[in-house]
């Protein structure tokens, strides 16, 4: 018989994504067949299935922690914000339209069917008393599948016990009967001087502390954009630098990077950053919204740093809506960004981007065709998944970066081989060209020859099995499998 336990959080960004995976690899490590489960996901971070449909990252990271192939019935609907107050609704892994909140939010009645076993995630807040009506992620799904609840408070933020009674006493009676347990989640210190406050909180809300999550980094793909990476402070003898764009998506393209001791990867966000800036190679990544983020590149001054750390000799690598920026211009006659018809790009690479209605969702593989940074790549084999809504057309015969494996020609390599551009999220995370630009780096730099190179998937492997360690470590697993139903109390 399938059972299920959901975690739900006091607040986004509590750690419920990465909890919710730690259990996954926990309870697979123990024999048990488990998969995630989140009806509704927002985020621009997104990530292809073998069969070309789109779903949040977060539950890829957690099927990758079950050891299992990731499937769009994971995340049956995805929200994209495109705009201040839209976004781009994906239906069972496809585009289906874009709409705003309150659209939405009406609409969701007929999702029902849509997400209706697993280790589930809820999204945001149980206690947004204002969107209880037509809820299918809170504790509307937890009813609807009638499941045990953990709720998940994060005390880095400060106020946690404020967080977790206020709300508990906010949820109706019956909801409130479902939560089962709570946890704490990135403590600094010493566990013992909490324990006075968990014992006082227990008795106000009748509910068990089921364990105290110590703060730790992993380097594991985050959901969204609210994330300590871009906060990152450490030392590399090497810079990747990262356009920080307003409407950034699958950011986790440079994950890979930080993985090597060696490597710093550091977030630029405006003008003055690009001012103070000094990275060996800067990398342009994917946007939702390519013609805004295009407008506010140029507008805000950022494109002529962009430029002027290109004259400087610093290579340049654009990702998806990165590579269309850097192009000559960007079309949209079917206005599915903007109403501005068309921009103009910063011209670092001679192509012609034309926005288009139908989205391109596909994982493929190719051969690389020419040479960046001065290094030898042809016949160089890369994998990774497209998500865009354009198409680019190389003027003047420029050098194709990659021919895929139905044919097609992906991205283009400037003559100079200075700039190289792509569609293909998950570039860096090919081995052998990740560790050729690193390489390329040192040269450059008169480094010595660095660390042996790393094997990306088992590094992640590894960053999976210590994050389950540490919370299989510091959770009363006997109570979580009693909850689950798994043992008798």
């Amino acid at each position: 018989m399938a059972k299920n336990i959901m975690f739900m959080g006091t607040g986004s960004s509590v750690g419920k994504s990465l909890i919710t995976a730690a259990m996954c690899r926990i309870l697979d490590n123990h024999g048990y067949h488990v998969a995630p489960y989140k009806s509704q996901n927002m985020a621009l971070n997104s990530f292809i299935t073998k069969d070309g449909k789109e779903m949040g990252r977060a539950q890829v990271v957690q099927a990758e922690c079950a050891r299992m192939e990731p499937q769009v019935e994971m995340n049956p609907v995805l929200l994209k914000p495109n705009s201040d107050v839209g976004c781009q609704v994906i239906l069972m892994g496809k585009a289906e339209f874009n709409m705003d909140a309150m659209d939405y939010h009406a609409h969701k009645p007929k999702l029902v069917e849509i997400v209706v076993s697993a280790v589930i995630e809820g999204a945001g807040s149980p206690a947004e008393i204002n969107l209880r009506d037509n809820d299918i992620v809170n504790m509307g799904l937890a009813e609807l599948v009638d499941t045990p609840v953990v709720l998940i408070g994060d005390i880095d933020k400060g106020g946690v016990f404020a967080s977790i009674y206020g709300t508990i006493m906010l949820l109706q009676p019956e909801e409130r009967a479902r939560i089962k347990g709570f946890i704490i989640n990135k403590f600094r210190g010493d566990v013992e001087l909490l324990k006075p406050g968990i014992k006082m909180i227990e008795d106000m809300v009748k509910v068990p502390c089921l364990g105290v999550i110590p703060y730790k980094r992993f380097v594991i793909d985050d959901e969204d954009s609210v994330s300590e990476r871009f906060d990152n402070n450490s030392e590399g003898l090497i810079t990747i630098g990262v356009v920080y764009l307003p409407h950034l998506s699958n950011f986790t393209d440079c994950t890979a990077f930080e993985m090597h001791p060696d490597v710093k990867v550091e977030y630029y966000r405006n003008q003055r950053d690009l001012q103070l800036a000094n990275p060996d190679l800067l990398v342009i990544p994917g946007s939702k919204n390519t013609i805004d983020d295009t407008c506010h590149v140029i507008n805000s001054k950022m494109g002529d740093e962009i430029r002027r750390i290109h004259d400087c000799g610093v290579p340049i690598v654009g990702i998806c809506g990165g590579y269309q920026l850097l192009g000559k211009e960007i079309k949209d006659p079917f206005q599915v960004e903007s109403t501005r018809g068309s921009i103009e790009g910063l011209g670092l690479l001679n192509i012609v981007t034309t926005i288009e209605e139908e989205k391109r969702t596909v994982r493929t593989s190719g051969q690389v065709q020419g040479n960046f940074m001065g290094m030898e790549l042809v016949d160089m084999e890369v994998e990774g998944y497209e998500i865009h809504m354009g198409t680019s057309e190389a003027l003047d015969n420029a050098k194709p970066f990659a021919i895929l494996e139905d044919g097609t020609v992906d991205g283009v390599i400037a003559e100079d081989g200075t700039v190289m551009g792509t569609y293909l999220h998950g570039i860096f995370d090919n081995d052998g060209l990740r560790e050729k630009i690193i390489e390329a780096l040192r040269v450059k730099k008169n480094l010595e020859a660095g660390p042996t190179a790393f094997d990306f998937k088992a590094f992640k492997e590894e960053q999976y099995d210590l994050l389950a360690e540490t919370v299989e470590a510091n959770l009363d697993m006997k109570k979580i499998m009693e909850i689950i139903g798994e043992i008798e109390n």
